[in-house]
């Protein structure tokens, strides 16, 4: 009989916009391409861009959900799933690292002066996000680590994937508004650095997910 994890809906809506938080905040194309716009548009015009990185995003995550749900009964063993949390662990901590040495602002797209409509700001972002799908490799690991996937509970998964846009959105409102606050003072060093802070939370975050999830598989053995 496979095993399932009782759900906890407002848990999973938690876990949901943290995936979506972490796979918005590394600072690449899209990320740096909303910084710009907030500065010479307006925070309005870097929010939309965020908005259609969301919209991208959404894809590739139920792309990935879906995925993993072919592989369910493998997952839903609980030893298989510690050693996929692990994975997932080690993975979000090489994610982590590239994030803080990587210079986002060498490869960076420069936005023009001109506003253009919220229907342009936001479709560019959508492509722009859109044609990076190795975004898919971080979903996997997040919803390894997070136990995500929920194939028999489709509502659940619905929420969950809102979830996600949610905690996207929350992360674009929340750096246009940061941006846009500090706007004389921002520059491509700042990005930088706003990079580097969040490679630093991710490998945090990865090594104490990664420490749990060990003394779990050793409790598990007995040991």
């Amino acid at each position: 009989m496979p095993f399932h994890m009782p759900i906890n809906i407002l848990d999973f809506i938690f876990k949901g916009m943290l995936i979506g938080m972490i796979a918005s905040a590394p600072m690449g194309p899209t990320g740096i391409l909303c910084v710009q716009r907030t500065l010479k548009k307006g925070r309005w015009y870097g929010f939309i861009t965020g908005v259609g990185a969301a919209l991208s995003d959404i894809i590739y995550a139920a792309i990935t959900g879906f995925g993993m749900a072919f592989v369910m009964d493998f997952v839903n063993d609980p030893q298989n799933r510690y050693y996929l949390q692990i994975a997932g662990s080690l993975m979000l901590l090489c994610f982590g690292w590239y994030t803080y040495r990587i210079d986002p602002t060498k490869k960076m797209h420069q936005s023009g002066n001109e506003k253009g409509t919220p229907t342009y700001n936001l479709v560019t972002a959508f492509l722009v996000t859109l044609s990076n799908p190795l975004i898919v490799f971080l979903f996997m690991a997040l919803y390894a680590q997070f136990a995500f996937v929920l194939p028999d509970h489709p509502f659940e998964m619905v929420v969950g994937f809102m979830s996600i846009v949610g905690g996207a959105l929350l992360w674009w409102w929340g750096l246009t508004w940061l941006v846009d606050k500090i706007r004389t003072k921002f520059d491509e060093n700042g990005i930088k650095i706003i990079n580097q802070i969040i490679g630093v939370a991710v490998i945090v975050g990865s090594v104490i997910m990664l420490l749990g999830t060990t003394t779990n598989l050793l409790r598990f053995f007995g040991m």
